[in-house]
């Protein structure tokens, strides 16, 4: 299936210059959704996984998909202030300035093998970041899954060390 045919493209989103890749078709169709997942279960099903983490709010789409599918838990990874419990946090860099991600404390126990999910690498700030979160919760990357991949933008660069997954590269 050609997953590019189902990914809008919506120029000048959310400024000007910016081609925005939007998923929301994808999902929307329930065969390029089904395939997505399927695809994501015959990839992981059988690799030495304890749980997956998803980044908000598209890495929770695919995640939890997969985490039921391949029954493992799931554990998002949120902006700060959005979950209840004590938290663990990663600051990162920006273009200007800097963002910042949460995870519960418990939310990973040590020596876990965690599957980490998002929808599009990019730069790969925000990944490096959730790397760092598993890690210092003390947590092992089994492997950094995207649906899309930038690959002008060198997203690829600041995750060296971690195997990394894409299914659509533009």
């Amino acid at each position: 299936m050609d997953l590019k045919e189902k990914i809008r493209d919506v120029p000048d989103f959310p400024k000007k210059g910016i081609l925005f890749r939007d998923i929301t078709t994808l999902l929307k169709d329930k065969k390029s959704f089904s395939f997505v997942v399927e695809e994501l279960f015959k990839r992981y099903n059988d690799k030495d996984i304890d749980i997956i983490a998803g980044i908000e709010s598209r890495g929770f789409i695919f995640g939890s998909a997969l985490a039921y599918r391949i029954n493992k838990g799931f554990v998002p990874i949120r902006k700060p202030g959005k979950l209840p419990s004590t938290t663990v946090s990663e600051e990162y860099s920006l273009e200007y300035g800097t963002d910042k991600i949460e995870m519960h404390v418990d939310a990973i126990k040590e020596g876990d093998r965690v599957l980490l999910i998002d929808d599009l690498l990019a730069t790969g700030g925000t990944m490096a970041a959730a790397c760092s979160l598993i890690e210092k919760a003390g947590g092992k990357v089994a492997e950094c899954s995207f649906l899309i991949e930038l690959a002008f933008l060198n997203g690829r660069d600041r995750l060296k060390g971690y195997d990394i997954y894409s299914m659509v590269t533009y």
